[in-house]
């Protein structure tokens, strides 16, 4: 997939002070993971990179979020992970000031009520649909 930026500054503060920023997103992803076997991290001036390997392209992405909406984290590097390629149309979105999933969904679906197919897609990402924050990246996979 490649690399992918991120807002460096936003995001969920997992890590700080004396702690290893590889290993505090390693288990981060591990605790809901994705679907990333052999799972391997490092983190060297704001860049995470990723090897392993991903059973799905959605794993794959998935995994990119988590390590990427982490404050402290500027790029995701995945040129390392082995994941087969995505067969359906994705987007990334980054969320705005007074975004709701419901808002997004009509954006993206043409409906409000389509919100709950943006939540399943990001689980990983957002715990609580009603919970996600400007600068946060979210997946929007195509409309059935």
């Amino acid at each position: 997939m490649g690399l992918f930026d991120f807002a460096r500054n936003m995001g969920k503060k997992l890590f700080g002070g004396d702690e290893d920023p590889a290993e505090k997103i390693k288990e981060h992803i591990e605790e809901d993971n994705p679907g990333i076997d052999d799972l391997e991290v490092t983190y060297e001036g704001g860049k995470v990179v990723i090897a392993g390997n991903a059973s799905s392209a959605d794993a794959l992405e998935k995994a990119v979020l988590m390590a990427g909406n982490i404050e402290g984290v500027e790029a995701v590097d995945t040129s390392a992970v082995t994941a087969p390629v995505q067969t359906i149309t994705v987007e990334f979105y980054t969320i705005q000031k007074g975004d709701t999933l419901s808002a997004i969904a009509k954006a993206f679906y043409g409906k409000a009520s389509a919100y709950p197919k943006i939540f399943e897609a990001n689980r990983e990402v957002i715990k609580d649909p009603d919970l996600i924050y400007p600068g946060q990246v979210i997946r929007i996979p195509e409309e059935d």
